[in-house]
Protein backbone atom coordinates (compact mmCIF):
# COMPACT_ATOMS: atom_id res chain seq x y z
CA UNK A 1 0.00 0.00 0.00
CA UNK A 2 1.28 3.52 -0.76
CA UNK A 3 2.60 5.77 1.99
CA UNK A 4 0.87 9.15 1.75
CA UNK A 5 1.11 12.54 3.45
CA UNK A 6 -2.17 14.02 4.61
CA UNK A 7 -3.07 17.67 5.25
CA UNK A 8 -6.34 19.16 6.46
CA UNK A 9 -6.43 22.70 5.11
CA UNK A 10 -8.96 25.37 6.08
CA UNK A 11 -9.71 27.50 3.02
CA UNK A 12 -11.33 30.96 2.94
CA UNK A 13 -11.80 31.07 6.72
CA UNK A 14 -11.73 34.38 8.56
CA UNK A 15 -10.25 32.80 11.69
CA UNK A 16 -9.58 29.23 12.80
CA UNK A 17 -12.10 26.55 11.75
CA UNK A 18 -14.14 29.22 9.97
CA UNK A 19 -13.86 28.24 6.31
CA UNK A 20 -14.20 25.11 4.18
CA UNK A 21 -12.02 22.12 5.14
CA UNK A 22 -10.10 20.29 2.44
CA UNK A 23 -8.26 16.98 2.71
CA UNK A 24 -5.10 16.98 0.57
CA UNK A 25 -3.31 13.66 0.01
CA UNK A 26 0.18 13.61 -1.49
CA UNK A 27 2.18 10.55 -2.51
CA UNK A 28 -0.76 8.50 -3.75
CA UNK A 29 0.56 8.03 -7.26
CA UNK A 30 -0.27 4.30 -7.13
CA UNK A 31 -3.89 4.87 -6.13
CA UNK A 32 -6.39 4.27 -8.91
CA UNK A 33 -9.62 6.21 -9.47
CA UNK A 34 -11.75 3.74 -7.52
CA UNK A 35 -9.44 3.93 -4.50
CA UNK A 36 -9.36 7.74 -4.59
CA UNK A 37 -13.15 7.85 -4.73
CA UNK A 38 -13.44 5.42 -1.80
CA UNK A 39 -11.12 7.59 0.30
CA UNK A 40 -13.07 10.75 -0.56
CA UNK A 41 -16.35 9.02 0.26
CA UNK A 42 -14.98 7.83 3.61
CA UNK A 43 -13.62 11.26 4.58
CA UNK A 44 -17.07 12.70 3.77
CA UNK A 45 -15.85 16.24 3.07
CA UNK A 46 -17.20 18.40 0.27
CA UNK A 47 -13.93 17.69 -1.59
CA UNK A 48 -10.73 15.66 -1.21
CA UNK A 49 -7.75 16.20 -3.51
CA UNK A 50 -4.78 14.07 -4.55
CA UNK A 51 -1.47 15.71 -5.52
CA UNK A 52 0.30 13.99 -8.41
CA UNK A 53 3.22 14.68 -10.77
CA UNK A 54 2.22 16.86 -13.72
CA UNK A 55 1.76 15.41 -17.19
CA UNK A 56 1.79 18.78 -18.98
CA UNK A 57 5.04 20.68 -19.46
CA UNK A 58 3.79 24.00 -18.10
CA UNK A 59 2.34 22.63 -14.85
CA UNK A 60 4.00 22.52 -11.43
CA UNK A 61 1.78 19.69 -10.16
CA UNK A 62 -1.40 17.84 -11.07
CA UNK A 63 -4.46 17.54 -8.85
CA UNK A 64 -7.47 15.24 -8.95
CA UNK A 65 -10.54 16.55 -7.14
CA UNK A 66 -13.22 14.26 -5.69
CA UNK A 67 -16.52 14.90 -3.94
CA UNK A 68 -18.07 12.10 -1.92
CA UNK A 69 -19.56 10.59 -5.07
CA UNK A 70 -17.82 11.94 -8.20
CA UNK A 71 -14.69 13.51 -9.64
CA UNK A 72 -14.72 17.19 -10.63
CA UNK A 73 -12.64 18.78 -13.42
CA UNK A 74 -12.24 21.97 -11.36
CA UNK A 75 -13.24 23.41 -8.00
CA UNK A 76 -12.14 26.58 -6.25
CA UNK A 77 -11.39 25.87 -2.59
CA UNK A 78 -9.59 22.61 -3.59
CA UNK A 79 -7.43 24.68 -5.96
CA UNK A 80 -6.28 27.09 -3.23
CA UNK A 81 -5.94 24.36 -0.59
CA UNK A 82 -3.99 22.04 -2.88
CA UNK A 83 -1.58 24.81 -3.90
CA UNK A 84 -1.10 25.69 -0.22
CA UNK A 85 -0.29 22.08 0.68
CA UNK A 86 2.02 21.64 -2.32
CA UNK A 87 4.01 24.76 -1.38
CA UNK A 88 4.09 23.82 2.31
CA UNK A 89 5.47 20.39 1.45
CA UNK A 90 8.40 21.94 -0.41
CA UNK A 91 7.04 22.43 -3.90
CA UNK A 92 9.04 24.91 -5.97
CA UNK A 93 7.26 26.65 -8.87
CA UNK A 94 8.93 26.66 -12.26
CA UNK A 95 8.26 30.42 -12.42
CA UNK A 96 8.92 32.47 -9.29
CA UNK A 97 5.77 33.94 -7.78
CA UNK A 98 3.41 31.88 -9.94
CA UNK A 99 2.02 28.37 -9.40
CA UNK A 100 0.48 26.48 -12.30
CA UNK A 101 -1.94 23.71 -11.40
CA UNK A 102 -2.99 21.00 -13.82
CA UNK A 103 -6.52 19.68 -13.29
CA UNK A 104 -9.34 18.20 -15.35
CA UNK A 105 -10.28 21.64 -16.66
CA UNK A 106 -6.72 22.35 -17.88
CA UNK A 107 -4.06 24.65 -16.43
CA UNK A 108 -4.99 27.10 -13.65
CA UNK A 109 -2.65 29.93 -12.63
CA UNK A 110 -2.23 30.94 -8.97
CA UNK A 111 -0.33 33.79 -7.35
CA UNK A 112 0.26 35.39 -3.98
CA UNK A 113 -2.21 38.13 -3.01
CA UNK A 114 -0.64 39.58 0.12
CA UNK A 115 -0.95 36.87 2.77
CA UNK A 116 -3.50 35.00 0.67
CA UNK A 117 -3.37 32.74 -2.37
CA UNK A 118 -5.41 33.65 -5.44
CA UNK A 119 -6.37 31.70 -8.55
CA UNK A 120 -7.29 33.03 -11.97
CA UNK A 121 -10.96 32.29 -12.57
CA UNK A 122 -11.26 29.89 -15.51
CA UNK A 123 -13.59 30.64 -18.43
CA UNK A 124 -17.19 29.63 -17.95
CA UNK A 125 -18.29 26.58 -19.89
CA UNK A 126 -21.88 27.82 -19.91
CA UNK A 127 -23.33 31.28 -19.41
CA UNK A 128 -26.42 33.25 -20.33
CA UNK A 129 -30.02 33.42 -19.10
CA UNK A 130 -32.13 30.49 -17.96
CA UNK A 131 -35.20 29.33 -19.82
CA UNK A 132 -38.54 29.74 -18.08
CA UNK A 133 -38.63 26.02 -17.36
CA UNK A 134 -35.11 26.06 -15.89
CA UNK A 135 -35.95 29.05 -13.69
CA UNK A 136 -39.11 27.36 -12.46
CA UNK A 137 -37.05 24.34 -11.41
CA UNK A 138 -34.51 26.51 -9.57
CA UNK A 139 -37.05 28.60 -7.66
CA UNK A 140 -38.90 25.40 -6.81
CA UNK A 141 -35.73 24.01 -5.20
CA UNK A 142 -35.13 27.30 -3.38
CA UNK A 143 -38.82 27.61 -2.42
CA UNK A 144 -38.97 31.28 -3.34
CA UNK A 145 -41.25 33.30 -5.58
CA UNK A 146 -40.28 34.41 -9.06
CA UNK A 147 -40.78 38.00 -7.88
CA UNK A 148 -37.87 37.52 -5.45
CA UNK A 149 -35.45 36.90 -8.33
CA UNK A 150 -33.68 40.04 -9.53
CA UNK A 151 -31.76 38.11 -12.20
CA UNK A 152 -30.58 34.57 -12.93
CA UNK A 153 -27.78 33.22 -15.11
CA UNK A 154 -25.90 30.07 -15.98
CA UNK A 155 -22.41 30.46 -14.47
CA UNK A 156 -20.97 26.99 -15.01
CA UNK A 157 -17.18 26.49 -14.90
CA UNK A 158 -16.87 22.77 -14.13
CA UNK A 159 -19.63 22.37 -11.60
CA UNK A 160 -22.88 23.26 -13.41
CA UNK A 161 -23.69 26.37 -11.41
CA UNK A 162 -26.80 28.46 -11.85
CA UNK A 163 -26.70 31.83 -10.04
CA UNK A 164 -29.75 33.60 -8.65
CA UNK A 165 -29.45 37.27 -7.67
CA UNK A 166 -31.76 38.46 -4.89
CA UNK A 167 -32.42 41.96 -3.54
CA UNK A 168 -30.34 41.67 -0.36
CA UNK A 169 -28.10 39.54 1.80
CA UNK A 170 -31.01 39.19 4.21
CA UNK A 171 -33.15 37.66 1.46
CA UNK A 172 -30.35 35.22 0.64
CA UNK A 173 -30.03 34.12 4.27
CA UNK A 174 -33.80 33.68 4.55
CA UNK A 175 -33.91 31.03 1.79
CA UNK A 176 -34.96 27.59 3.09
CA UNK A 177 -34.49 25.17 0.17
CA UNK A 178 -35.95 21.72 -0.24
CA UNK A 179 -34.12 18.83 1.42
CA UNK A 180 -33.78 16.78 -1.77
CA UNK A 181 -34.15 17.04 -5.53
CA UNK A 182 -34.65 14.33 -8.12
CA UNK A 183 -31.59 15.20 -10.19
CA UNK A 184 -28.14 16.74 -9.69
CA UNK A 185 -28.40 20.53 -9.49
CA UNK A 186 -25.93 23.27 -8.44
CA UNK A 187 -27.39 26.61 -7.36
CA UNK A 188 -25.70 29.76 -6.11
CA UNK A 189 -27.74 32.50 -4.41
CA UNK A 190 -26.26 35.97 -4.03
CA UNK A 191 -27.41 39.32 -2.66
CA UNK A 192 -25.76 42.62 -1.66
CA UNK A 193 -24.94 43.65 1.90
CA UNK A 194 -25.77 47.17 3.07
CA UNK A 195 -22.62 47.62 5.14
CA UNK A 196 -20.22 45.57 7.21
CA UNK A 197 -17.03 43.83 6.12
CA UNK A 198 -18.60 42.05 3.11
CA UNK A 199 -20.18 43.44 -0.04
CA UNK A 200 -22.21 40.37 -1.01
CA UNK A 201 -23.63 37.30 0.75
CA UNK A 202 -23.48 34.06 -1.23
CA UNK A 203 -24.73 30.53 -0.65
CA UNK A 204 -23.82 27.43 -2.65
CA UNK A 205 -26.31 24.55 -2.78
CA UNK A 206 -25.71 21.27 -4.58
CA UNK A 207 -27.31 17.85 -4.71
CA UNK A 208 -25.60 14.49 -4.37
CA UNK A 209 -26.14 11.52 -6.66
CA UNK A 210 -28.78 10.33 -4.16
CA UNK A 211 -30.64 13.62 -4.42
CA UNK A 212 -29.80 15.10 -1.02
CA UNK A 213 -29.38 18.87 -1.15
CA UNK A 214 -26.24 20.10 0.68
CA UNK A 215 -25.04 23.61 1.45
CA UNK A 216 -21.33 24.15 0.89
CA UNK A 217 -19.50 26.23 3.55
CA UNK A 218 -17.44 28.29 1.06
CA UNK A 219 -17.27 27.71 -2.70
CA UNK A 220 -14.41 29.05 -4.82
CA UNK A 221 -15.74 27.93 -8.21
CA UNK A 222 -19.13 29.55 -7.60
CA UNK A 223 -17.56 32.78 -6.36
CA UNK A 224 -15.31 32.83 -9.44
CA UNK A 225 -18.11 32.59 -11.98
CA UNK A 226 -20.50 34.82 -10.02
CA UNK A 227 -17.76 37.47 -9.90
CA UNK A 228 -17.36 37.25 -13.68
CA UNK A 229 -21.10 37.83 -14.03
CA UNK A 230 -21.23 40.68 -11.48
CA UNK A 231 -18.26 42.48 -13.04
CA UNK A 232 -19.63 42.07 -16.58
CA UNK A 233 -23.08 43.34 -15.57
CA UNK A 234 -21.64 46.34 -13.71
CA UNK A 235 -23.00 45.22 -10.35
CA UNK A 236 -19.44 45.05 -8.99
CA UNK A 237 -16.36 47.07 -9.92
CA UNK A 238 -12.66 46.65 -9.17
CA UNK A 239 -12.84 44.36 -6.16
CA UNK A 240 -15.23 43.15 -3.51
CA UNK A 241 -15.55 40.72 -0.60
CA UNK A 242 -18.12 37.93 -0.49
CA UNK A 243 -19.29 36.34 2.75
CA UNK A 244 -20.27 32.67 2.68
CA UNK A 245 -21.09 30.02 5.26
CA UNK A 246 -23.04 32.38 7.52
CA UNK A 247 -26.09 30.10 7.58
CA UNK A 248 -23.84 27.20 8.67
CA UNK A 249 -22.12 29.10 11.47
CA UNK A 250 -18.95 29.62 9.41
CA UNK A 251 -17.20 32.86 8.59
CA UNK A 252 -15.95 32.47 5.05
CA UNK A 253 -14.53 35.49 3.24
CA UNK A 254 -13.67 35.41 -0.45
CA UNK A 255 -11.77 38.31 -2.00
CA UNK A 256 -12.65 38.93 -5.66
CA UNK A 257 -10.88 41.33 -8.00
CA UNK A 258 -10.65 42.10 -11.70
CA UNK A 259 -7.35 43.25 -13.19
CA UNK A 260 -6.83 45.70 -16.06
CA UNK A 261 -6.96 42.89 -18.59
CA UNK A 262 -10.36 41.72 -17.35
CA UNK A 263 -9.07 38.62 -15.57
CA UNK A 264 -10.98 37.80 -12.39
CA UNK A 265 -8.93 36.60 -9.41
CA UNK A 266 -10.29 34.66 -6.45
CA UNK A 267 -8.32 34.97 -3.21
CA UNK A 268 -8.64 33.60 0.29
CA UNK A 269 -6.77 32.60 3.40
CA UNK A 270 -5.40 29.04 3.60
CA UNK A 271 -4.22 27.35 6.81
CA UNK A 272 -3.06 23.79 7.56
CA UNK A 273 -4.84 22.83 10.78
CA UNK A 274 -3.92 19.13 10.86
CA UNK A 275 -1.35 16.97 9.08
CA UNK A 276 0.15 13.52 9.23
CA UNK A 277 1.01 10.40 7.28
CA UNK A 278 -0.76 7.12 6.63
CA UNK A 279 -1.13 4.03 4.49
CA UNK A 280 -3.92 3.78 1.94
Amino acid sequence: MPHCNFSMVDVFGDGLFAGNPLAVIAGGIDLDTTEMQRIAHWLNLSETTFLLPPTEAGADYRVRIFTVDRELPFAGHPTLGSAHAWLEQGGTPKTEGVVVQQCGAGLVTLRRDGDRLAFAAPPRTRSGPLTGEELDEVIGVLRIGRDQVVDAQWVSNGPGWVAVLMESAEAVLAVEPVAAHDRIIDIGVVGPHRGGDADFEIRGLFSTARGTLIEDPVTGSLNASVAQWLFESGRAKGNYVAAQGTKLGRRGRVHLSQDAGGQVWVAGTTRTLMSGAGLF
